[in-house]
């Protein structure tokens, strides 16, 4: 049992090590690793080909019974995001992602969308980008301003992702809150 244990505390240092490092040998895995939500961008244009792109990595995101309930609406309109996001800057881009209304049970589809924002948002990330999902705003843009984003008839809007070229002039790395310890998070039995 005392080795059993040794070789765990061994595995789990090794895997918090790799975690703190953010890599392990693979580029998927260390993106995500490195990854954070941008908070700084510049006002340069996202481009067309960057955008599809992400589109389409949001489009192949994993849902339940593969329904894909989410509708994507793309503002690159700095007048309309504005009163959603304070700080948004021109060159930015918001995705709005929803999902059919009257079919929350059990919320599988805020989660199914949650899933194709994420895979959008590491899209972004791959790309050199920066990315945030937002929920706060949430509620706001479905009570009154949904006619103006056009939002597909129908839908709600579940979360919200940020795109933008990223402001090189600040150290997100030091500006980062800190994250959890893989041992506080991570429970084995």
């Amino acid at each position: 049992m005392k080795k059993q244990v040794f070789v765990f505390l061994i595995i789990a240092a090794v895997l918090s090590s790799n975690l703190a490092s953010g890599q392990d040998g693979n580029s998927v895995t260390d993106l995500i690793l490195k990854s954070y939500s941008s908070r700084n961008y510049s006002s340069e244009n996202v481009s067309d080909q960057d955008l599809s792109l992400i589109l389409r990595c949001g489009m192949r995101a994993p849902s339940s019974r593969n329904g894909q309930p989410w509708k994507f609406t793309v503002v690159r309109d700095t007048a309309l995001t504005k009163p959603v996001i304070k700080d948004i800057k021109q060159g930015n881009v918001l995705i709005f992602i929803s999902g059919p209304e009257g079919q929350q049970e059990n919320h599988v589809v805020d989660f199914d969308c949650g899933l194709a924002a994420e895979n959008m948002n590491i899209a972004a990330q791959s790309l050199g980008l920066g990315a945030r999902i937002y929920g706060g705003p949430v509620r706001a843009v479905n009570s009154t301003m949904r006619e103006q984003l056009q939002i597909p008839a129908g839908y709600s809007v579940v979360t919200i992702l940020r795109i933008g070229h990223l402001d090189n002039s600040v150290d997100a790395v030091s500006a980062a809150s800190s994250r959890k310890n893989f041992e506080d998070i991570v429970n084995f039995r």
